[in-house]
């Protein structure tokens, strides 16, 4: 099921329902349809445009997929997003997702992605997401069963001190958010 990526990559969109009529460039690898002309694969190559929303994400992996709720891998590197939409919480197989060289620049929309339960490899380098110094340590506590991040192995001790971080995290912001009027003693 799973043959050649549906490759849709450097045409020069910037709406998702440009993609619809374009042919996906053809690789080494032939790509295969079913009966109805939908490709027989699970990844799907739409970097190097200019996409600024994923609005009809959903209608363009159907529009070329014959099993759109099996895409396992998407390139969105190198486009124009600035946030992670919702949209790509209802991808539920999704495996690897690349958003490498966007805008994204707000971390905590990561956090949207801990509903993926397949998700082992994600891109995030390139955008202004980047400079923040807890960065990976982030990334890796709302994504614990990452593999790889930005194309590098995500170690056993990452993620411990991801999970140190996060907890100590969560404490102090805990500890913030309590007046000194409501908060009781520290012991109890």
């Amino acid at each position: 099921m799973c043959g050649a990526p549906v490759d849709l990559s450097f045409k020069n969109f910037s709406r998702l329902t440009d993609a619809l009529t374009e042919e996906p460039t053809r690789g080494l690898r032939p790509l295969k349809r079913n009966s109805k002309s939908k490709y027989l694969s699970c990844s799907l190559r739409l970097n190097n445009n200019n996409i600024t929303d994923l609005y009809d994400l959903q209608k363009t992996v159907s529009h070329f997929l014959s099993k759109p709720s099996h895409l396992a891998w998407l390139d969105l590197s190198f486009n124009k997003l600035t946030h992670i939409d919702q949209v790509l919480c209802e991808l539920h197989a999704l495996r690897v997702l690349y958003l490498h060289g966007n805008s994204i620049s707000i971390l905590s929309e990561v956090d949207r992605l801990t509903v993926l339960p397949h998700l082992h490899s994600i891109t995030l380098h390139g955008n202004p997401v980047e400079t923040n110094k807890t960065y990976r340590y982030h990334v890796i506590s709302v994504l614990p069963r990452l593999k790889t991040m930005d194309f590098s192995a995500v170690t056993r001790q990452e993620h411990v001190m991801a999970n140190i971080w996060h907890r100590g995290n969560t404490c102090s912001r805990g500890r913030k958010e309590k007046s000194p009027v409501t908060a009781g003693p520290s012991f109890l």
